[in-house]
């Protein structure tokens, strides 16, 4: 019987991490809200749920806003970026529906189509990199973007992650309070074998010791 209500079981665990990942879905959604902070508010989101959900490790809110307050200008800088460059293709795929020449508009439309399949690609990785390594807002961006094309299976199935909750979302908006993190949860899946491959594991006995959650 004390089996059934310890904290240790599975079915109370299992809860736990549920309502955890409520209460930073509806904080990642509160911070998106001034628009220009959804690069800074994704990042801390994918850090927490890595590490906090998965891996047990720390303190929900703290390493939230250990993450989000770390990456702030950087994960700000980032968003209006991607933000500037979308807004530029939904610009340039207007122009192409609005050609005369059918031609020319199949043309225009298959590019900036394409352009923007390359966009959505790179855009999955750059703020769980953000997240997990130390780099310059350019060198982040060429990064995702090479390792969607060298990752490419991983990156289709984090798109279509993505695309089911987004499509969710928009059908049933109550969805968001609780989508998004779910959405990087499952995300991380497949991510975290990728980030893997890239994170050197330091050697036992040198150095100060590091709890590399990361790698587990």
């Amino acid at each position: 019987m004390n089996n059934l209500f310890s904290m240790d079981n599975g079915v109370f665990s299992f809860l736990g991490k549920m309502w955890d990942i409520l209460v930073i879905s509806i904080l990642w959604l509160l911070l998106c809200l001034p628009i220009i902070t959804i690069g800074p508010a994704t990042t801390a989101l994918y850090y927490t749920v890595v590490k906090v959900i998965r891996r047990e490790r720390g303190y929900l809110f703290r390493e939230f806003f250990h993450s989000f307050k770390m990456n702030f200008l950087n994960g700000m800088v980032l968003g209006i970026i991607l933000m500037a460059l979308y807004y530029i293709l939904y610009i340039d795929l207007n122009f192409a529906k609005a050609m005369e020449d059918a031609n020319m508009r199949f043309i225009f439309l298959a590019v900036f189509s394409a352009f923007s399949f390359i966009m959505l690609c790179g855009t999955v990785y750059v703020f769980p990199l953000l997240s997990r390594f130390t780099m310059g807002k350019l060198q982040i961006l060429k990064t995702a973007f090479l390792m969607s094309v060298k990752h490419l299976p991983t990156t289709i199935l984090m798109l279509l992650i993505v695309g089911c909750f987004a499509f969710i979302a928009w059908m049933q908006p109550i969805f968001l309070f609780f989508s998004s993190g779910i959405c990087l949860l499952l995300c991380s899946l497949p991510l975290e074998r990728v980030f893997k491959k890239y994170i050197p594991k330091s050697e036992d006995g040198e150095g100060p010791k590091i709890d590399e959650w990361y790698l587990e």
